[in-house]
């Protein structure tokens, strides 16, 4: 019996002290009691501050203290602070979104024309002064295999050359003939007269028919250095030609390049050697399939894109230089940061985003857009990772904004 009158007497006791420390003893203290409160504000009126906590006059708001540390949540000089309570958000239907990022997979499309390979082009010119006698590439746009005639020319210089390479060819004979010793002075006079001729492009087998005939060739014959087709041509009968004369452009249609507009914040997700595609609106069903062959180094300044370079087959030269067309590059999954695209607030001269800053505060942020894809827009500044933002009722928070701005002009 006594034993059991002691244990109640030590629970007894054991309660007591703890409903003692409960409601009379020293509280914890919480989070916000440990931080230095610099004066108590209005959330829906940052300008309007006070000493000590109470209620706002103008809303009959409670107000919010604000803490070391968090003076810019509620900065008197920043007009896009706004207010709102939360039985407000209610009636206004404030929802909100998260910023983050995404990986995006879908192909960028661009506007393209069919460019020629540059390095498929060839500029014929004639490398001596002379006068055109007959033409036989004689119309733009005609196509000539390698080794075919262009033109025919007579010039002073050609034909002076081959005298000296007939008389050489003379003399070699009657050297090896009659004088054994100056046979090889001989070989090498035939030889130089030869050389000269051939570098200003005399085909050796006229040269070999000179010979044979044993007088010279007024009328020389250049012929086309590439097969493709005429791009351009100068050249009439009986013009003066000097080797300053640009005569053709030759071109070699069976392949060419297709240079696609590609926006600057697109260039990304674009490499070197990428697969795409080339289609046009009056070829349905048509596609021509090549790969990025170069990214050019510079953004136009007008239009804010960037020129790529595809390579393509031009099979029976269905595309043709300055044709337009639409590519699509494959991309593999480009990571960026993105928003809802119902966040975004475009007055036409900025774009805008509320993000929430807790207490009921919401700051209003400019932002930089890119391109949207589905419900979301990708930010290119303004916004970071993991901030939360408003995506309904923004409308009416940016009327409440420029309503405080124009308050808070008005005070100043």
């Amino acid at each position: 019996m006594k034993k059991l009158l002691l244990v109640a007497a030590v629970a007894a006791a054991f309660v007591g002290g703890y409903g003692y420390g409960r409601w009379y003893g020293a509280k914890a203290p919480r989070a916000e009691a440990t931080r230095k409160v610099l004066y108590w504000v209005d959330a829906m009126h940052p300008w309007y501050k006070s000493d000590r906590p109470g209620i706002a006059p103008d809303c009959g708001m409670k107000l919010v203290p604000v803490y070391a540390g968090d003076e810019q949540k509620y900065a008197a000089d920043n007009p896009g602070m706004v207010g709102v309570s939360a039985r407000e958000q209610q009636l206004i239907g404030v929802e909100y979104g998260t910023v983050g990022y995404e990986s995006v997979g879908e192909p960028i499309r661009a506007v393209a024309r069919v460019a020629l390979d540059e390095t498929r082009v060839a500029k014929v010119q004639p490398r001596l002064e002379g006068w055109i006698d007959r033409v036989f590439a004689d119309f733009t746009g005609k196509y000539v295999r390698q080794g075919d005639p262009l033109l025919t020319f007579y010039s002073p210089d050609a034909v002076a050359t081959e005298q000296e390479y007939l008389l050489a060819l003379r003399a070699q004979q009657v050297a090896h003939d009659g004088m054994p010793g100056m046979a090889a002075h001989g070989d090498t006079l035939l030889a130089a007269a030869r050389k000269r001729l051939e570098l200003w492009d005399v085909p050796p087998a006229e040269i070999d028919a000179m010979a044979r005939a044993g007088k010279p060739i007024e009328s020389l014959t250049l012929n086309a250095p590439v097969s493709g087709f005429l791009m351009e041509r100068n050249v009439f009968p009986k013009q003066h030609v000097t080797p300053d004369t640009v005569l053709y452009t030759i071109a070699d249609l069976s392949k060419v390049w297709v240079i696609a507009d590609v926006f600057e914040y697109e260039a990304a997700g674009i490499r070197l050697g990428q697969g795409a595609t080339f289609t046009l609106d009056y070829l349905p069903g048509r596609v021509f399939y090549g790969r990025v062959s170069y990214i050019l180094p510079q953004v136009d300044a007008a239009t804010r894109t960037l020129k790529v370079r595809i390579a393509l087959d031009n099979p029976a030269t269905v595309l043709k230089p300055d044709m337009f067309g639409q590519v699509e590059l494959a991309v593999g999954g480009v990571r960026r940061l993105v928003a809802p695209q119902s966040a975004v607030l475009d007055s036409g001269d900025r774009k805008t985003v509320f993000v929430d800053r807790g207490n009921g505060s919401f700051e209003q942020r400019v932002v930089e857009t890119g391109d949207q894809s589905g419900e979301n827009v990708a930010i290119l500044s303004g916004l970071k990772a993991g901030e939360r933002i408003v995506t309904s009722g923004n409308f009416l928070l940016d009327s409440e904004s420029r309503l405080n701005a124009a308050k808070s002009g008005a005070q100043k």
